[in-house]
């Protein structure tokens, strides 16, 4: 692959004597840019570009469902039609998917990636409607009965037992009495 030139799109060639080219599906540049965009932080998955039907989520197996490539001899052109998580800055995750799919199809490739243009179709609550039934979850789940523990009483050490000393008098070793 010949050295990025500034703004000039990058030839596909490996050097002068090169008798062939290298092309590209636009499924396998609709991959790359699926793959892409679902890594961004903030963005719920991708759906048509009728933004009607099915959403297709991160883990979906299909990541070229909502993209639209159009490839020229050195070129690419994507439309990527979005799900945006709620609560995420939208521009800001627009900006980073632009900005990943540029640089995974040109470094992928060597295509000049000419435009990203993110089409945003909707917004998931999935994420939030998660995190609300897992502490749902939590507030309904049966709280266990507190098992009775027997009381650790810590009595003192018994004093050892002496017995008192006796003193003997002179008359009772002599069993005499007085």
């Amino acid at each position: 692959m010949a050295p990025k030139k500034d703004n000039l799109p990058l030839t596909l060639e490996q050097d002068n004597e090169s008798t062939g080219t290298i092309t590209y599906a636009n499924e396998v540049i609709a991959v790359i840019a699926g793959v892409a965009a679902a890594e961004v932080e903030g963005v719920a998955g991708m759906c048509a570009a009728s933004g009607i039907g099915e959403v297709f989520s991160r883990n979906s197996k299909n990541v070229t469902k909502g993209i639209k490539v159009e490839l020229g001899a050195e070129e690419a052109s994507v439309d990527i039609y979005l799900i945006i998580e709620y609560g995420t800055p939208i521009q800001t995750a627009c900006l980073n998917v632009q900005d990943g799919v540029r640089k995974a199809i040109e470094n992928m490739t060597g295509l000049h990636v000419v435009r990203v243009d993110v089409h945003v179709q909707g917004v998931s609550f999935e994420k939030e409607n998660k995190e609300a039934m897992v502490g749902l979850e939590k507030l309904n789940a049966p709280v266990e009965a507190a098992k009775p523990v027997a009381p650790v009483v810590n009595e003192p050490a018994e004093p050892a037992f002496e017995e008192p000393a006796v003193e003997e008098t002179a008359e009772q070793i002599s069993g005499e009495e007085a």
